[in-house]
């Protein structure tokens, strides 16, 4: 399935696209995109229902972020062994966690603000995990039965307040609306491979990656059992599993965003997501 949530910034309803690609409403069974309606059980129960008799959602609804209630979003960062090389970075031992603040989780296609004082505000397409159900000490073999499913994540990062000021990466990567994610939550029947999915992201046109989750170092299930190790995920959970190579940091020179800029971005199987970036004044 894939499963979204549409309608006014703060009043999103739950959805699902159906084979057709018409969005289709699911409030008449269940609340939202979140919690419970994540386990296993649940997205069983949905699985069943007939699509095409649920009621259809006219027009071309605002898409929001395609799962309410993140309590964390986990980033993992150089997880890509090609984008680890563009940077002049080593793969690391272990996967190199920081966090993106939940206040940064916007819809797919709203638009992206470059938060004031930034010059180096970069752009990053990633694999999005979502977590389904609570997983705490998991082993790899167990962890994709915690997993919902998967989505679109763009990991916009200031480079400057991440790397040039003092501190965590954190502060450079949770700005408001930092976080686009969806379209939609595809679920992990409908992903046969989540490590040979092709990625791409274009700055105004211009291709700047194009790359594949064969390259990354660290795989879903290593990830969730690994982080399940030092704290307990829950449903709603996001993990961005880091990003392929042709980021503005490592092009030479740099390359960054700026207001007006229009990017573009998707995953093969998880669609696809459009921000125009604007200054935070």
């Amino acid at each position: 399935m894939k499963l979204l949530r549409y309608g006014e910034m703060g009043s999103e309803r739950p959805g699902l696209l159906d084979a057709d690609g018409t969005i289709r409403d699911l409030s008449a069974h269940v609340a939202d995109i979140a919690g419970t309606t994540l386990h296993p059980a649940s997205l069983d129960m949905l699985s069943k229902l007939d699509a095409k008799s649920l009621p259809v959602v006219s027009g071309k609804p605002r898409l929001g972020a395609c799962v309410a209630g993140t309590g964390k979003f986990i980033c993992i960062g150089l997880n890509y062994s090609d984008h680890a090389a563009e940077t002049g970075a080593t793969v690391p031992p272990e996967p190199i966690i920081f966090m993106k603040a939940s206040s940064a989780i916007v819809g797919p296609d709203d638009d992206v603000l470059i938060p004031r004082g930034s010059e180096k505000t970069d752009w990053e397409v990633e694999l999005g995990v979502i977590i389904g159900r609570k997983a705490k000490y998991v082993s790899e073999a167990d962890a994709l039965d915690y997993v919902a499913g998967y989505c679109v994540a763009h990991d916009v990062s200031e480079r400057a307040f991440q790397a040039e000021r003092q501190g965590q990466w954190t502060k450079g990567k949770s700005c408001d609306t930092f976080g686009p994610t969806g379209p939609w939550l595809v679920t992990k029947d409908e992903v046969a491979d989540p490590h040979n999915l092709k990625m791409w992201l274009t700055v105004n046109g211009k291709t700047m990656q194009n790359g594949s989750t064969r390259t990354m170092v660290y795989g879903v299930a290593y990830l969730v059992s690994y982080l399940s190790q030092f704290m307990s995920l829950h449903p709603g959970d996001i993990i961005s599993t880091g990003t392929p190579p042709g980021v503005g940091l490592g092009m030479k020179p740099p390359v960054f965003l700026k207001a007006g800029d229009v990017v573009e971005l998707g995953i093969e199987g998880l669609g696809q997501q459009k921000q125009t970036f604007k200054a935070d004044v």
